[in-house]
């Protein structure tokens, strides 16, 4: 099945910092596990630990939101798809920032995670907004390019490439093969060196 990503809607966390590797967001030990089911519970957790409670993935008003809203390159360090996977397993649906880390943001594409920029200034104002009422519902219009909460609408950035590969669907790989599964299977049929269904000659 082919996954549209057009518009999020939710209340957000206000993540303030620059330069938020991903050894933060899940630490190395984390790696270990055999599926990404659990990650959630270790999101930030050594810099949750850090603030006894203060930090905002543990704070009451900000559990079930689904848009992050971070600073300037975030999601920098290693590769690990663990990052996205544990942010996403928490809740995470979508992330706006100041400025993503190449492979992070395209981990996060992989996944159906729009992680959309914007200037500085335009981060600083929705994150106050988000502190001041943890209730404000934040939209992500990914079709548009903008944002809007509380009366207001703010442009953001996306490549049109990626922008159009969350609106028509074709960021979902998995759902491209579901939903083009006679295709393949038309095409495989016809290529003398796949040989499904067929006996291999001894």
């Amino acid at each position: 099945m082919v996954s549209e990503v057009k518009q999020i809607s939710s209340t957000a966390v206000p993540l303030i910092g620059n330069d938020i590797d991903t050894d933060r967001i899940i630490p190395a030990r984390y790696l270990k596990a055999i599926t990404f089911d659990d990650l959630g519970e270790g999101v930030f957790i050594d810099d949750r630990k850090g603030l006894n409670g203060q930090h905002p993935f543990d704070l009451p008003q900000y559990q079930g939101a689904k848009i992050l809203i971070a600073n300037r390159n975030f999601g920098c360090g290693s590769s690990r798809e663990h990052a996205p996977q544990a942010l996403a397993k928490w809740g995470i649906k979508a992330l706006i920032g100041e400025s993503f880390a190449e492979i992070f943001f395209g981990n996060c594409v992989a996944m159906g995670i729009p992680c959309v920029t914007a200037e500085s200034s335009i981060i600083k104002q929705l994150q106050e907004l988000v502190t001041a009422n943890p209730q404000a519902v934040i939209t992500i219009d990914v079709e548009n390019l903008q944002v809007q909460t509380s009366g207001f609408t703010v442009p953001v950035v996306m490549s049109e490439g990626t922008r159009t590969a969350f609106v028509s669907g074709t960021w979902d790989a998995c759902g491209q093969l579901v939903a083009n599964a006679a295709q393949v299977r038309a095409i495989a049929a016809k290529l003398p060196y796949i040989g499904w269904g067929k006996s291999v000659a001894s």
